[in-house]
C-alpha cells in the first residue's frame, strides 16, 4: 500500500490529461465549453470516491488501480476490455468532431441535465464502493467474499452496471453530441457481457 497514493494519483493525472487531449484535439478549440463542464463532474466525482477509498478501504482501491485489459486474467476478458477502451475512444473523440463540424446541436440544459446524471452514475458506483469491498476492476473471487444483499444490492442484482449504464448513456448528451450516442451502445454490450462472465461459477 505504500507506493498507492503515488500510483492513484498518477493515473488520474494521466487519465484527465487523456480525456482533455482527447476531447479538445478532436474539436479544434478551448471553447468546447460542455468538455470543460464534464471534466469537472469526473475530476471531482472521481477525487471524492478515490479520497474516501483511500481514509476507508485502500485495499479496494489498490485493486481498481489495476483496471484495464493488461489486469485481467481471462483471455474473454482481455478482449471484452480492449474493445471497451476502443470503443470509449470513439465516445469521447466524436462530441469533439461534432463540436468542431456543427453534425448536430443539444440543448445547453439538456447537456447540464445530463453532467448531473452522469454524477448520479458516479453515485451509484460509490454505494457500490461503500457497500462491498470485493468490487475489483477484475474479475475475482475471493476465499472471504460474500454474497451482498444490502444497500444497492437490494434494489438491483448488478448495481455496478447500472451505474456505469447511466454514465454511458449521459456522456455524450453531457458533451453536446447526439451522433456520439451510438458509440454508447457496444459499451453496454461490453458491460452486459462482463456481467454474463461474473455470473459463471468459478472453476474449480
Amino acid at each position: 500500500m505504500v507506493n498507492l497514493m503515488p500510483r492513484t494519483v498518477l493515473g488520474f493525472a494521466i487519465l484527465m490529461l487523456v480525456l482533455a487531449l482527447v476531447l479538445f484535439l478532436s474539436a479544434g478549440s478551448l471553447a468546447f465549453w460542455q468538455a470543460w463542464i464534464y471534466l469537472g463532474v469526473f475530476a471531482v466525482c472521481t477525487i471524492l470516491i478515490t479520497a474516501y477509498l483511500i481514509k476507508n478501504d485502500p485495499k479496494l482501491l489498490a485493486g481498481r488501480v489495476k483496471a484495464g485489459p493488461v489486469a485481467e486474467t481471462q483471455r474473454s476478458q482481455k478482449i471484452i476490455q480492449s474493445l471497451a477502451s476502443l470503443s470509449l475512444i470513439g465516445l469521447f473523440v466524436l462530441p469533439g468532431l461534432d463540436f468542431r463540424c456543427h453534425w448536430s446541436t443539444v440543448p445547453p440544459v439538456l447537456s447540464l441535465i445530463s453532467d448531473g446524471l452522469v454524477a448520479i452514475g458516479f453515485f451509484i458506483v460509490f454505494l457500490v464502493f461503500r457497500e462491498n469491498t470485493y468490487s475489483s476492476a477484475i474479475i475475482q473471487v475471493s476465499n472471504d467474499q460474500k454474497v451482498i444483499t444490502t444497500g444497492p444490492y437490494s434494489v438491483v442484482r448488478h448495481p455496478m452496471h447500472a451505474g456505469a449504464a447511466v454514465l454511458l448513456i449521459f456522456i455524450p448528451l453531457a458533451l453536446g453530441s447526439w451522433v456520439a450516442i451510438p458509440f454508447s451502445l457496444p459499451l453496454i454490450l461490453v458491460v452486459v457481457a462482463r456481467l454474463r462472465e461474473e455470473e459463471k461459477p468459478p472453476v474449480t
